[in-house]
């Protein structure tokens, strides 16, 4: 049977990953891909925890949908924002990327 420790080491692992890949990455779509890694751990610990705390109530699983949605939201702004420093500098490198320099 899958317990709770089962859903926490996935989460972490999830997060390792997510974090890893922010960490180290330079190119602006992998490291908002290491963030929804980051955020889709977050999910699975709330649903987790619902599941096995207290089945009764949805906290949890409204916590994940907030989540989810504040997740598609950076998503778009992230991505609008490595469009148009592509269309501006043709790179996606956050190294190169140095626009708000003063």
């Amino acid at each position: 049977m899958i317990g709770l420790s089962h859903y926490l080491v996935l989460s972490s692992l999830l997060f390792g990953l997510g974090l890893y890949g922010v960490l180290t990455r330079r190119n602006a779509v992998a490291i908002l891909m290491g963030i929804e890694l980051m955020l889709n751990a977050a999910n699975v610990n709330f649903v987790a925890f619902t599941r096995f705390v207290d089945p009764t109530f949805v906290r949890g699983h409204v916590a994940a949908l907030i989540v989810i949605t504040l997740a598609a939201c950076e998503a778009v702004v992230g991505l609008a924002l490595v469009i148009n420093a592509y269309r501006h500098l043709e790179t996606v490198n956050v190294d190169q990327v140095d626009l708000m320099k003063g």
